[in-house]
């Protein structure tokens, strides 16, 4: 048993030694690479640094001190030398004992403050690499600039010997700005051999303000070149044959009655004349800001005033055809109103007329009226030239258009009055279409020898009767009233036609219930309650029942024959 005990304990310090061994062996491996990894990173940080000593600032250095001309190449010279020592003697001499504390750092496996070193040294490098950048950059403006500006200039001077020579090509067309473009082709030509002064005393400086002047002035003088003869041309020319076309023109109308103070053209032409005259002293040191522009505004109101005259001329005659037609329309409204009076008197013997009808009359006679008093003194206006024709005609629009609304009421109200003698001639005409209504209902009762009359038939043919009578009453009467008329004929037409209704229904049912008896007699023999219903039928019949005889008949029938009453309406049918 102790036996046992001990082989068990040994085995079991034999595995935890093992588990030790082989946590301590991944634990170095994981160590291993991971400062591995650090060293790489610090090894791109040597390089980024040696990266930035290889940068090439020396040479562009040297460049610049062999360039040195002046104070001022030489005080920038000095300037960047020392920038350059500073960051080269300085700056990555920090940078270098900063790498070295990393390494320190990873030997002492103190990786948490070896993290941190790294991060500085990233940022460290970051800020000297754009240091160095941007001071590489200033060298260079001087270093590149001869290559730089020989090139710009060489392109100015093809665009400049290209406008001198279409310059000179259509020199005429220049007109009063001819010899302020020649002296800017001079500026200009200065410019080039300052130009050439600057670069031969290495004054990079001002180089570069003269290519900046250069680049602007012929740039300038592309725009000169391309628009300073249509300027030209529309000052000297084009603008001031407008004015006196319009002058002209203007004069003319005014003498023929034309009314144009509304379009301001006196005032207009001054002020234009005044701009022109601005534009050209503005011209004359080549300021062109806008001038086209305002040019084109000029034209473009001339071009509207012309359309204007135009459309004076052209409303003056449909204004002159308006006022022709207008009056005709006046004349014929007067003619009407009188033989509208004349009627109203007449009309008011055989017809009731409305006090609200005879204001109406007596109000669209105002307004006939007033329009010709309008018309009147619209039409005095042409000959003291107050209004313009555009106006005018608008003023003759409206008036026209009360004279419309005028008509239209008018002939309403003919309408009326001849309404009047149409209802009464219509109302007689019904009457007798109604009395040949009633004639008919009469004479269809009496075809048929009835043994009774309801009482219902009686008392619609009184009622019709009596309706026909008042309607001879209202066609006697002086004057008539129309509206009550049309009521007695349409009251009277209504029971005429429900009197015709209710004698063809009756007929029609007194005709079943004549063939139902009959039809039902051959069964009388077989069946005693068929005998006994046909005699109830009979009296009913007799007593002037017929609707009530039928619905006896067809019951009794219906006990020996279904659907005898479908057979007599088809036989009823075809008699009909």
């Amino acid at each position: 048993m102790v036996v046992y005990v001990n082989d068990l304990t040994l085995e079991i310090t034999t595995y935890f030694l093992l588990a030790i061994f082989f946590i301590t062996i991944v634990l170095n491996i994981i160590s291993y690479f991971h400062n591995k990894k650090i060293k790489k990173e610090l090894a791109v940080l040597e390089l980024n640094k040696n990266k930035i000593i290889s940068v090439p600032l020396m040479s562009e250095l040297s460049k610049v001190e062999a360039l040195v001309k002046n104070e001022k190449t030489e005080e920038k010279y000095q300037l960047w030398r020392n920038r350059f020592d500073e960051i080269k003697n300085i700056e990555l001499s920090r940078i270098n004992d900063m790498l070295l504390e990393a390494d320190f750092l990873l030997e002492q496996k103190n990786y948490k403050d070896l993290l941190n070193k790294v991060a500085k040294i990233e940022i460290k490098l970051y800020e000297v690499k754009t240091k160095t950048n941007f001071l590489l950059e200033e060298i260079q403006e001087i270093t590149l600039s001869e290559e730089r500006n020989r090139e710009i200039i060489t392109k100015l001077k093809s665009d400049y010997r290209e406008l001198l020579q279409t310059f000179i090509n259509s020199k005429e067309e220049f007109g009063f700005v001819m010899k302020s473009v020649e002296l800017q082709f001079e500026n200009i030509e200065k410019r080039f051999v300052k130009f050439e002064n600057a670069m031969d005393n290495n004054d990079y400086e001002e180089v570069n303000h003269i290519v900046k002047a250069l680049d602007d002035m012929i740039n300038h003088m592309k725009v000169v070149v391309e628009e300073v003869p249509a300027i030209v041309l529309t000052t000297e020319s084009l603008i001031p044959k407008k004015i006196e076309e319009i002058n002209k023109i203007y004069e003319k109308m005014r003498e023929n009655g034309f009314q144009l103070d509304y379009l301001n053209v006196e005032y207009n032409l001054e002020e234009i004349n005044k701009k022109i005259n601005n534009i050209v002293d503005r011209v004359k040191v080549l300021n062109l800001e806008e001038v086209l522009f305002e040019l084109k505004t000029f034209l473009e109101y001339f071009d509207t005033l012309f359309n204007d005259f135009e459309r004076e001329k052209l409303i003056r005659k449909v204004f002159e055809e308006n006022v022709i037609e207008f009056k005709a329309k006046l004349i014929r409204l007067d003619g009407v109103m009188k033989e509208l009076y004349k009627k109203i008197e007449e009309t008011k013997y055989n017809y009731t007329i409305s006090k609200e009808e005879i204001k109406l009359l007596d109000n669209l006679n105002d307004e006939l009226i007033e329009l010709n008093d309008s018309f009147n003194s619209l039409y005095d206006t042409t000959r003291t030239k107050s209004f313009p024709y555009s106006k005018l005609n608008k003023e003759l629009e409206i008036l026209n258009n009360r004279v419309l609304t005028l008509e239209e009421e008018l002939d309403d109200l003919v309408q009326t009055l001849g309404n009047m003698q149409d209802d009464e001639k219509r109302a007689k005409e019904q009457v007798n279409n109604i009395k040949a209504l009633l004639k008919r209902s009469k004479y269809k009762i009496r075809s048929y020898k009835l043994p009774l009359l309801p009482n219902n038939y009686f008392v619609e043919l009184k009622e019709a009767s009596a309706a026909v009578e008042e309607i001879n009453k209202e066609l006697d009467r002086k004057p008539i009233d129309i509206e009550t008329l049309n009521t007695r004929v349409d009251t009277a037409r209504d029971l005429a036609f429900k009197l015709y209704n209710t004698t063809n229904e009756m007929m029609k049912t007194v005709m079943l219930a004549e063939m139902a008896i009959i039809y039902g007699n051959r069964y009388r023999s077989n069946k005693e309650v068929i005998d006994e219903g046909l005699k109830r039928a009979e009296l009913a019949f007799t007593k002037g029942e017929y609707k009530k005889s039928l619905e006896i008949t067809i019951n009794t029938i219906e006990i020996i024959e279904p659907g005898i009453y479908r057979r007599l309406l088809n036989l009823y049918d075809k008699k009909v």
